[in-house]
């Protein structure tokens, strides 16, 4: 990955025409037992689950990782996802077939871990570099044949790149984090559930003033935005590399403390958007409104996989100044408030009923609308130092969110160690946005240290 925008929008990039209306499925694998008997969905899991098979979009979610040095032998990587990867029961979990999407979804456990099954090497697409090969495996769903899940090694000139990728049912970022942790060596980086990651003090049970916050929280907070729309069947990626020290720089310019790296993403956002000119100007409309996802587990469940996470609405400000635009954010995003107000929605989407309905379905689609949030913008961190992969160092990783219903484009940024790497990905239609943005987000970061 080089330090400027990588973009991955070619004509020929991936094997689907602009607007086909169902993805291709990627069937092969064995055929899983009947699924007569399972584990219950959690409500989460079962939301990306039907947005796959009922809503026919691809929930394929992704985790991108480059690598300086040389790539293991396949057979010697198959054996160490074995090794490393076979205790977790949750990466034999098996979502049902389509046809039952009727009834509310089970989880089934499938056969012995198969590691041959799942890790695979080579440029599938015949793409030369890792970054087209991803864009190309993001747009393609994972069918239930098998656990959903699957690790690719990717050929790249100097190194390789590793892209974790998985249904949305089965797995969040910090899953992924928290896989890729385990697979890697570092002398002084702990394994998942020892504190690997940054974690926070168990929380107490939602009070009922948060309770009803997040209750309240449901009604229209976003204005939509001139990219929303059908999503198609494509998809395409841009990157930026951001050094940590600029990074750190730009956190430091706020005036009463320092702001958090959260902030100074999401305000670098805002400021694309302006810039782009797709904040757009409805003063009868709420205003633009990013969709942050905020992890709710606590200490001892920090190495757990699954979707264990509330997503909290932030304003973007769209002010002409820097600073007060990151002042205006790193206010709202303060870790202590955003947990409390994650930890209520998490409890009260855990206790909804497990039936499908008409007002299931009406708030499902509500969620996913741009009235509910104009942009998805997801941060994640390592929260470890060097890794390696044999002789080949880890410099880099970046979160692939999936694409929903009326939502063509989402941001990311990931941290690893000494760089921090932006991430825009939309569908084909949209894909003039994705070096754009990227690239004005990249520039916002850095004017924000001057």
């Amino acid at each position: 990955m080089t330090e400027r925008t990588q973009d991955t929008s070619p004509d020929a990039l991936a094997g689907h025409t602009t607007g086909l209306p169902r993805p291709r499925l990627d069937t092969s694998g064995p055929q899983p037992a009947p699924y007569a008997a399972g584990i219950v969905m959690p409500p989460l899991d079962a939301w990306f689950h039907g947005q796959q098979s009922g809503e026919h979009l691809c929930m394929t979610t992704g985790l991108l990782t480059w690598f300086e040095g040389p790539p293991p032998p396949l057979s010697e990587l198959r054996e160490r996802v074995r090794r490393r990867w076979g205790a977790y029961p949750r990466l034999r979990l098996v979502p049902p077939a389509a046809s039952a999407a009727s009834a509310w979804p089970r989880w089934t456990p499938g056969p012995e871990f198969d590691a041959a099954a799942h890790v695979t090497a080579g440029p599938e697409g015949g793409h030369a570099t890792p970054e087209a090969e991803t864009a190309l495996l993001m747009a393609r769903p994972l069918a239930p044949v098998r656990p959903p899940w699957q690790l690719h090694l990717l050929p790249s000139p100097g190194g390789f790149a590793l892209l974790i990728r998985a249904h949305h049912a089965l797995l969040d970022g910090t899953s992924m984090a928290t896989l890729l942790r385990s697979l890697l060596d570092a002398s002084a980086a702990p394994l998942p559930g020892s504190g690997a990651r940054r974690a926070h003090a168990p929380s107490a049970a939602p009070t009922r003033r948060a309770l009803t916050r997040a209750l309240t929280d449901v009604l229209p907070k976003a204005r939509p935005l001139p990219f929303h729309g059908p999503v198609d069947a494509r998809r395409v990626l841009s990157f930026e590399r951001v050094p940590k020290a600029t990074l750190s720089a730009a956190r430091d310019t706020l005036p009463s403390g320092r702001a958090s790296t959260n902030a100074v993403f999401l305000a670098a956002t805002a400021a694309a958007l302006r810039t782009a000119g797709l904040a757009g100007r409805w003063p009868l409309l709420p205003g633009v409104c990013a969709m942050v996802p905020v992890d709710v587990r606590t200490t001892e469940e920090a190495g757990v996989l699954g979707n264990h996470y509330a997503t909290i609405r932030v304003p973007l400000p769209t002010h002409r100044r820097a600073a007060r635009r990151l002042a205006a954010v790193d206010s709202f995003t303060r870790r202590a408030a955003l947990q409390g107000r994650a930890q209520a929605q998490a409890l009260l989407v855990s206790r909804t009923r497990r039936r499908n309905g008409r007002l299931t379905d009406v708030l499902g689609r509500y969620v996913a609308s741009p009235f509910y949030s104009s942009l998805l913008c997801s941060s994640l961190a390592t929260y470890t130092g060097p890794l390696a992969l044999g002789a080949a160092s880890l410099v880099a990783v970046s979160l692939l969110p999936t694409l929903s219903t009326g939502h063509p484009v989402v941001v990311t940024m990931s941290l690893h160690d000494a760089n921090a790497v932006v991430a825009v990905m939309t569908d084909h239609q949209h894909r003039s946005l994705a070096p754009r943005l990227s690239g004005l987000i990249h520039d916002e970061i850095h004017a924000l240290r001057l």
